[in-house]
């Protein structure tokens, strides 16, 4: 166990370094494109940006878990490579048919959208983005599955790093509005695609295997409707704050989300490196064991990482510019829905691991639609707050039913009720602290929520979990 526990460590480690570096880089790029950018045409690459996620999981069309299953399930490396090409070409093929749609109707889709034709110019770049990108994400992902974690931690990085500097200089010299973060954008995704072309060309040659392909994709499918679920969910809140509000609100939203992803520095890492590792050791014997002290174990860094988050947000804000200050009070309880969004992948894995991935798109599919009904409830009276509100409700609600489902698929001797109880509590934490914030009143009582919440954490007695070296089922499941 203690080798297994080495091996995710190590893989994670560097992939904790991968995402600290470009999160880093997107954290110190961010004031710069809020100090060129006011609320409003932040919005408008906030927008973009959620129409780009959009078609990413039409791309992807859930073909990366699927990739994953039988990438691990087969030891023949043609096989393999068969795999691959397969989903590479799937996606291409998407991506041009978007393209295509695009092309065809760009002025429609921008009036659509912002209720101007004049940012067609924008969707177009952002679908050459998106060509690019397919392209490289399949070949990373092998990479990835390949265990070369420091190919893909210098290219990842490298790329990041090349976006930073050369929307900067667009914005800086050039184009003073979202065009130029764009065009930035997909200069640097052109010079690694260059870069990378070596380790590609296998990739990209023309050759389908379409019963292997129809095996994949008929794994992926039950995938798809979750994937549009998830787009539903992290994004759609932004297109109600436009109807109901305005752009300006948009921005300030966008700002909030982005600075919220700063927990993704403790999860991506562990997120990257976790499929790989829980397919290779799924049958031995003392994986559930295994599994339920990582649970645990993340569900307290995940705890921490909030409260932080919450705490030193408000010194954090300023760096935005005074236009977005307001956004401090929403980061915390964003950032709780984005460990959420990691979390669910963790806590689902028995789920991947019986080929029932149906579940998670019917779940998420019906979650998306309480987060509709809760942001056109909550939006138009309480504005950001409603946002907020129905992000994080959706993934709470989520979690439940996915963890009582991969339970039964696959069992992990944890107890959810511990989970929920901490979780919880944690919120109403976080919530006071922002209250604290929010009226000025004496830091103690911030320090007073600390000392609740790991109070908390004592009589939870999670303790014993980590120290548990072998579990009843029976027992277990009656508890």
């Amino acid at each position: 166990m203690l080798a297994q526990f080495k091996r995710l460590g190590a893989d994670s480690l560097l992939y904790a370094f991968m995402n600290v570096g470009t999160k880093l880089i997107a954290f110190i790029m961010l004031p710069i494109y809020t100090n060129y950018l006011p609320p409003a045409e932040y919005g408008v690459l906030d927008i973009i940006d959620k129409w780009t996620a959009m078609l990413t999981f039409l791309i992807i069309f859930g073909t990366d878990s699927a990739l994953s299953f039988y990438y691990f399930e087969t030891k023949d490396e043609g096989k393999k490579l068969e795999h691959v090409r397969n989903v590479m070409y799937f996606r291409i093929f998407i991506v041009a048919l978007l393209g295509l749609i695009v092309l065809a109707a760009g002025p429609y889709i921008s009036e659509l959208l912002f209720g101007d034709s004049g940012y067609v110019r924008l969707l177009y770049i952002s679908i050459g983005v998106l060509f690019l990108d397919t392209i490289l994400v399949v070949v990373l992902m092998v990479l990835r599955f390949d265990f070369k974690t420091k190919k893909v931690v210098v290219f990842t990085v490298g790329k990041m790093l090349l976006v930073a500097i050369l929307s900067y200089l667009f914005l800086k010299y050039f184009v003073q509005t979202p065009e130029g973060i764009l065009l930035g954008r997909i200069v640097s995704s052109a010079i690694i695609f260059l870069l990378l072309l070596s380790s590609s060309i296998k990739y990209l040659k023309p050759k389908i295997s379409f019963p292997s392909l129809k095996e994949l994709v008929k794994y992926a499918a039950p995938l798809v409707p979750a994937s549009l679920a998830f787009w539903v969910i992290a994004n759609a809140s932004v297109f109600f704050l436009q109807a109901f509000h305005s752009t300006e609100e948009v921005g300030i939203y966008g700002a909030a989300t982005k600075l919220a992803t700063v927990i993704t520095l403790l999860t991506s890492g562990v997120q990257m490196a976790w499929r790989p590792y829980s397919m290779s050791i799924k049958d031995k014997e003392n994986s559930p064991l295994l599994f339920s002290k990582i649970y645990m174990g993340l569900l307290l860094m995940g705890i921490f990482g909030i409260m932080a988050i919450a705490t030193v947000m408000p010194f954090i804000i300023g760096i935005l510019g005074k236009d977005y200050y307001n956004a401090y009070q929403y980061v915390a309880l964003i950032s709780a829905a984005t460990f959420l969004n990691f979390y669910y992948l963790i806590i689902s894995a028995g789920l991947f691991f019986t080929k029932k991935t149906g579940v998670i798109s019917i779940t998420f599919g019906i979650v998306a639609v309480i987060n509709t009904i809760l942001n056109i409830t909550l939006i138009p009276v309480f504005s950001i707050w409603g946002a907020v509100a129905a992000y994080l409700i959706a993934y709470m609600t989520a979690i439940v039913f996915i963890f009582r489902k991969s339970q039964q698929a696959y069992y992990v001797p944890v107890s959810f009720g511990k989970m929920a109880f901490l979780f919880v509590n944690m919120t109403a934490a976080v919530i006071s602290i922002i209250y604290v914030q929010e009226h000025e009143l004496n830091f103690l009582y911030i320090a007073l929520a600390w000392l609740y919440m790991l109070l908390i954490i004592g009589i939870s007695r999670v303790d014993k979990d980590f120290r548990r070296k072998s579990f009843q089922i029976e027992k277990s499941l009656n508890d």
